[in-house]
This record gives structure tokens, sequence and C-alpha cells, in this order.
């Protein structure tokens, strides 16, 4: 069983940052990519960013420059670092992890930007 625990979110000012973490736990299986996504209230929920496991890197339009991607192999960790926070960006972000067993999500860290 992989389970994914992220955390990091909170209240924000716009122009501020935040750096979330997703913990993936769990044996036996591989990953092959690393994915955040968010939904904001009434709304779909949309990719934001994603990490393969050969280390390639890919944002959605609206967050690119601002937001990046990484990963600690050793600590079985993905992290999110938002820069540059909108408004906008008010949504209940959520890990995901591709894996030899299936994909997997997270419980999702709630993100608010505001003054």
């Amino acid at each position: 069983q992989v389970q994914l625990v992220e955390s990091g979110g909170g209240l924000v000012q716009p122009g501020g940052s935040l750096r979330l973490s997703c913990v993936v736990s769990g044996s036996g299986f591989i990953i092959h990519g690393m994915y955040w996504y968010r939904q904001a209230p009434g709304k779909q929920r949309e990719w934001v960013a994603l990490k393969t496991s050969g280390g390639t890197t890919d944002y959605a339009e609206f967050v690119k420059g601002r937001f990046t991607i990484s990963s600690d192999n050793a600590k079985n960790t993905v992290y999110l670092q938002m820069n540059s926070l909108k408004p906008e960006d008010t949504a209940l972000y959520f890990c995901s992890v591709a894996t030899t067993m299936g994909v997997y999500w997270g419980q999702g860290t709630q993100i608010t930007v505001s003054s």
C-alpha cells in the first residue's frame, strides 16, 4: 500500500511564498512520476506540475516561473516551492504519484492567498 501525506499549506499574503511537502510511504513499488494538482472551490481539479523519475519537470502555464517541483529520494518526499503567490492560487493542493502499483493521491493541503 502506498500512502501520501501533504503538509505546508496555510494562509499567505499575495506575493508570498510557501513550500509544500508530500511524504510517500510504503514498499514494493517504483515511482515513475510525481505530480501536484490543485482544486479551487467550484472548479475542477487541475494539474500544476510534474517530475518524472528521470528528472524531467514540467509546469502548467499559470505557474511557470513561480513554482518549482523537486524531490528528495532519500526522504521519499516531493516538494512544491511556490513563489509570487496570487489570490487565484488559492486552492486545495494534492500530491500524486504514479507507481508500478498504480496511481495514488494524498488528502490535500489548503493554500489561501489573501491580504
